[in-house]
């Protein structure tokens, strides 16, 4: 899996978590789910987001300062709660960074490929994320066989950020957007930008009951358990905590950030570059 193993005397250490903005909050709202004794520290990348306009070269220089940011706090596992730095600078993050780094593409693509019984998988990203074709990839590297269907939705980031999760307006697009998907008989949809599960009910009621969701924020949360759990590196007593970092004025971030984690996300720290 590519994953180095940490030393047993970081246990103590945070998890890291970087995004280009406020989406990889879902990703800090599962962690914090299934591993409430850890300290998690979160950077967003908020004064060079989005990356999913940029190229490969700029999104990998980006991950790696990030990366480099969130090894000098002492970190003992990094997650890219990003789907375009998962999909362009995972391995040389891997190659780069001393503790096992986890993206959010494959542990969805794994995920899907358990749960599909026809064979037939969705995935519904950005559209940088779907011109990569990073899922495509992962899911064809973990089974040959199936078919998949792709479609962007770019519409759907700015209404999560909104709070417009439910009613006509975004109905009406989550329905536009799924009605090709809905024909193809599909039976298990990745959501494949972690902003869509702030519009995972819609989502779900608009696709149909028959058809599996796959939420890459909570299988992430799975892989970091089960990695922890492999290393002997999970905290098991004590309370947790969660700080976070930004690389621009932390109100937007706050404000926004708050419909990913309520109460939980209450301030930031900028940080200068």
């Amino acid at each position: 899996m590519g994953h180095k193993r940490a030393g047993m005397a970081a246990r103590d250490g945070a998890i890291g978590i970087f995004d280009s903005g406020v989406g990889g909050l879902t990703v800090v709202h599962a962690l914090l789910d299934a591993l409430p004794h850890e300290e998690l520290v979160y950077l967003g990348d908020t004064g060079r987001y989005p990356y999913g306009t940029k190229s490969a070269e700029t999104v990998t220089r980006y991950s790696v300062e990030n990366a480099d940011f969130l090894v000098a706090r002492g970190i003992k596992l990094l997650v890219v709660a990003c789907n375009t730095a998962s999909a362009v600078a995972l391995g040389a993050l891997q190659a780069r960074v001393p503790v096992p780094v986890v993206g959010v593409i494959t542990p969805g693509a794994r995920a899907a490929v358990a749960r599909t019984r026809s064979g037939r998988v969705g995935v519904i990203a950005t559209e940088g994320t779907i011109a990569s074709g990073a899922y495509t990839t992962a899911l064809r590297a973990i089974r040959s066989d199936l078919e998949i269907y792709t479609r962007p939705c770019p519409l759907l980031v700015p209404l999560a950020e909104e709070g417009w999760v439910d009613g006509a307006v975004p109905r009406g697009v989550v329905e536009t957007y799924l009605a090709t998907l809905r024909k193809s008989g599909i039976d298990t949809l990745v959501l494949g930008c972690t902003h869509y599960p702030l519009l995972k009910p819609l989502i779900a009621d608009v696709i149909g009951a028959e058809v599996a969701l796959v939420d890459s924020a909570d299988e992430t949360a799975r892989e970091v358990e089960a990695l922890l759990a492999a290393h002997a590196l999970a905290r098991t007593e004590g309370p947790g905590s969660t700080s976070f970092f930004v690389t621009d004025v932390p109100d937007r971030f706050i404000r926004i950030g708050a419909r990913f984690l309520g109460a939980r996300l209450d301030s930031a720290v900028r940080l200068e570059r």
